[in-house]
């Protein structure tokens, strides 16, 4: 079911339900999924209560929610997207189109969601398009970052732990670092095949913000919070060039909400032409609650394996 609402001040929202699961869209800026939940239960995306809303104007707002960007991260992935969205159907998928970005500091892109919900069950398939319209070619990678609501923790896996042989001798994968990330903050958890980061409203390190990110093979990254679990993948495209020195999944973290996120490798675009990157969306309930790797392989992977 596909039905147009009105959402917290914006007239023009779009919720997707099939009787299991719910999602809404905001078409008024954007576009941003803003809600993603059982039907009945707590939206597991967090929402900016200030901002709820707004339109217009020439600031930055992240409302809350699922949005697509733009990597390498710079002016231009701040781009104001506080304009309406253009809302069209076909068959069982839903496509939202912001404006296109001119403005400075817009780089002539255009940005889509086709968002597609399954019948029955948590399975959500969200494509992302950023086609460029400037008059030259532009290389980026698309980017999905998902804001999830307060005080959960965010789970990253690391490419498989083998023993040192003759056959493992070179490197498998890297650990990014930001500026502000400090692996001594108590909101990491680094561990022999998972990296954790806690959400805290009240951090106790040297920076608010943490951030950090890997190259999995695996191509998932999750969040577990009060016996929910969130589950997003992107395939993993062998032998690409990913942004942020390699990275196709990333955390980052704040006092207010956690993000997990996932990249697509770096592109060099043509005019008019278009890039994509498509994410699978899952959502558990009723999970056993945990923190130690044991935990994560017994009663997180199962789940995370089985869609």
């Amino acid at each position: 079911m596909i039905e147009k609402i009105s959402y917290r001040g914006w007239p023009n929202a779009y919720r997707l339900s099939n009787g299991i699961v719910e999602l809404i869209v905001l078409a008024d800026v954007g576009p941003r999924v803003i809600s993603y939940k059982f039907v009945g239960d707590e939206n597991q995306f967090y929402e900016i209560e200030e901002q709820a809303g707004l339109t217009s104007g020439a600031q930055f707002r992240l409302y809350g929610g699922h949005r697509l960007w733009v990597s390498p991260e710079g002016p231009s992935t701040y781009y104001p997207d506080n304009q309406p969205a253009t809302v069209s159907k076909n068959a069982d998928t839903i496509t939202f189109a912001s404006p296109v970005e001119k403005d400075p500091p817009g780089r002539h892109l255009r940005k889509e969601l086709d968002i597609r919900l399954a019948p029955t069950g948590s399975r959500v398939v969200v494509t992302h398009r950023v086609t460029n319209t400037a008059p030259t070619a532009i290389e980026f990678a698309p980017w999905g970052p998902t804001m999830m609501r307060a005080g959960g923790r965010g789970i990253m896996p690391l490419p498989p732990r083998v023993m040192m042989d003759d056959d493992h001798l070179l490197p498998v994968g890297q650990l990014v670092l930001w500026s502000y990330t400090d692996l001594g903050d108590p909101r990491w958890r680094l561990g022999t095949e998972y990296i954790q980061l806690i959400h805290d409203s009240s951090p106790q390190g040297k920076f608010r913000e943490q951030m950090g990110g890997v190259f999995t093979p695996c191509g998932w990254v999750a969040y577990y919070r009060r016996g929910h679990l969130f589950v997003k993948r992107a395939a993993v495209i062998d032998g690409a060039r990913y942004p942020d020195l390699g990275c196709n999944v990333e955390l980052f973290t704040n006092p207010d909400f956690l993000e997990v996120e996932t990249l697509a490798p770096l592109m060099k675009v043509e005019s008019g032409r278009c890039a994509t990157h498509e994410e699978v969306w899952t959502l558990f309930q009723g999970v056993p609650d945990g923190n130690d790797e044991n935990w994560i392989r017994s009663t997180l992977l199962p789940l995370i394996e089985s869609r």
